[in-house]
């Protein structure tokens, strides 16, 4: 199963914004759409790493691991 995340891009003035809808906090902007897209994806990848390390540490040890697909 792949994950798919919503992007929500725009142009302002001579900056493309985006983040992603279901991540807070994953957000950036460049000069270029390209440049955007690449940027959130490296971003977004980042997070989810980041989350599931924070999520591992709180859990200490005696946890069990399951997958939940929607």
């Amino acid at each position: 199963m792949k994950n798919e995340f919503t992007a929500v891009i725009k142009q302002e003035a001579d900056w493309w914004i985006g983040w992603i809808e279901e991540v807070p906090g994953v957000n950036c902007q460049e000069k270029t759409y390209e440049e955007l897209r690449q940027t959130l994806e490296l971003t977004l990848k980042e997070a989810l790493e980041l989350n599931r390390q924070d999520a591992l540490t709180a859990a200490g040890s005696g946890y069990k691991e399951e997958k939940i697909a929607l």
